[in-house]
């Protein structure tokens, strides 16, 4: 994506997995949300559920709260979402109910965790639209793909071309590996492969 003149695709170091040795991949269903310290506890949670229902099977449920003091997913969302085929969620915030995502096996990413839940806080104010997280803009349907390093993003016009470079450099990234394991300088190895 560097070598595509492609930029700002990695998401900040704080949103870690709960998984750390899964990797979690596919399209993302966007969220964008805001705090009402105005709405009711019916409102947010009508709301809420209308948002969970939305959610597209097959993709990664990615949020921007804009809040860091509520969390953003929890046990029964990740049923639902889980059950509706999503593959995982990332939120620009915090999570809970973590010991049940663990035992139920779902794959969520966040800055970290805190109990209390969105209850007359905060609401969703747009989905499968664009959002930012760090300095990522995010369009619905979008690539993600995270795994123990990190995350990153992926513009859906440019998928297929960048997993055929991807695979062209990890078949180079082999070759290297063997000469170096062969005895090769690992100077001499990326002057003659370009790549380390």
């Amino acid at each position: 994506m560097r070598a595509m003149s492609l930029k700002n695709f990695t998401a900040p170091k704080e949103i870690r997995p709960i998984f750390p040795d899964r990797i979690l991949t596919g399209p993302v269903f966007t969220i964008n949300g805001k705090v009402d310290k105005a709405a009711s506890e019916h409102d947010t949670l009508l709301a809420w559920t209308g948002l969970l229902s939305k959610a597209k099977a097959g993709h990664v449920w990615v949020c921007q709260p804009n809040d860091d003091s509520v969390a953003h997913m929890g046990e029964l969302s990740a049923e639902t979402l889980q059950l509706k085929g999503v593959r995982g969620a990332i939120a620009d915030g915090a999570i809970r109910d973590v010991n049940f995502l663990l035992n139920m096996g779902f794959q969520a990413w966040s800055r970290g965790f805190t109990p209390r839940d969105i209850v007359s806080h905060w609401l969703p104010a747009s989905w499968d639209e664009t959002i930012t997280i760090g300095d990522v803009s995010i369009d619905a349907g979008d690539y993600c793909i995270g795994d123990r390093d990190g995350l990153i993003f992926i513009p859906a016009n440019y998928i297929k071309e960048i997993l055929t470079k991807a695979e062209e450099t990890m078949n180079t990234e082999n070759l290297i590996r063997n000469a170096i394991l062969d005895g090769t300088d690992p100077q001499v190895a990326y002057l003659r492969y370009g790549k380390f």
